[in-house]
């Protein structure tokens, strides 16, 4: 026994550098990997995610500014994945032993392929398969999901992806939170005031890449009688073919709206005492598109 814990000291006692500094309860120990670009760059936040031998998953994170992650686990068998925006996933195993540093070294992430582009053309957004929603808070209380239930749009893909445009109209009146009356509210000329403005209208003709499948869908929104301009941070899912064997194209789009950009003012209702819905709206689309017929 005495043998056991005087041997257990010395391992500890061996431990140097930044690894002295890390806490390991009995029976655990470090595993420890950078993540390098191909010119051997360090990737910050790439997502790090630790399964044991089962597939549960026993740690997750980022890797911080240098590229580094350091996680300290029961001793045993590990697989490691490694993803980040724009590069091919990486996975590896790793046997961690008590009270020992495992390190993978420094993995290199390729770069991966983009998904391929839609064909250069007239499309029109498929309503069936896609969504507007939004998200909101009342004034001190919860969250408040909600969406549009009817809307069109068109985009025209051009030769050079970056010259392409759309343009979407959304029926103010199918705004639906799930509940009449607050709908009624938010319909009224206290928010939408749908009799005055019946629809909003975006229109893009910037589509910059940002990289991999990131997109940035820059145009006018049109919102209240008020147009503003408006950055769609886009995820583009790539091809598919739907059940008649069509081909359509997917992404998935957020951005954040500020209501007195619009001249939708809260203030009123606030000294009114009715509980509104927050200055910020998140908006999230889900977009899949066909080739207009």
């Amino acid at each position: 026994m005495i043998g056991r814990l005087l041997g257990n000291r010395t391992r500890r006692m061996q431990r140097t550098g930044p690894l002295a500094a890390v806490p390991t309860s009995p029976n655990a120990g470090v595993l420890s990997c950078r993540v390098l670009d191909p010119v051997n760059e360090p990737v910050p936040n790439a997502e790090f995610s630790v399964s044991d031998a089962m597939g549960r998953k026993v740690v997750g994170g980022g890797t911080d500014p240098f590229g580094s992650f350091v996680a300290t686990v029961p001793a045993g068998e590990y697989r490691l994945a490694v993803s980040a925006e724009g590069y091919t996933p990486y996975r590896a195993s790793a046997t961690v032993a008590e009270d020992m540093l495992s390190s993978l070294g420094d993995v290199t992430l390729q770069v991966a392929q983009p998904p391929e582009l839609p064909a250069p053309g007239d499309w029109e957004i498929e309503p069936t398969h896609s969504s507007i929603a939004f998200t909101a808070r009342h004034i001190g209380l919860a969250r408040i999901h909600g969406r549009f239930n009817a809307f069109a749009g068109a985009v025209r893909i051009a030769d050079d992806m970056d010259h392409s445009a759309m343009h979407v109209v959304i029926d103010a009146a199918s705004i639906d939170t799930n509940v009449r009356m607050r709908d009624d509210h938010l319909r009224s000329a206290d928010f939408l005031d749908v009799r005055r403005f019946p629809t909003l209208e975006f229109y893009s003709d910037k589509f910059t890449h940002r990289g991999g499948n990131r997109w940035a869908v820059t145009g006018a929104l049109s919102l209240h009688g008020v147009t503003r301009t408006v950055t769609l941070d886009t995820e583009y899912l790539g091809l598919g073919n739907g059940m008649e064997g069509e081909t359509r194209a997917a992404c998935r789009a957020t951005t954040e709206l500020h209501r007195d950009d619009f001249t939708v003012s809260w203030q009123t209702m606030l000294a009114r005492g009715i509980a509104v819905v927050g200055p910020s709206i998140r908006i999230d689309l889900d977009v899949q598109i066909v080739p207009k017929g």
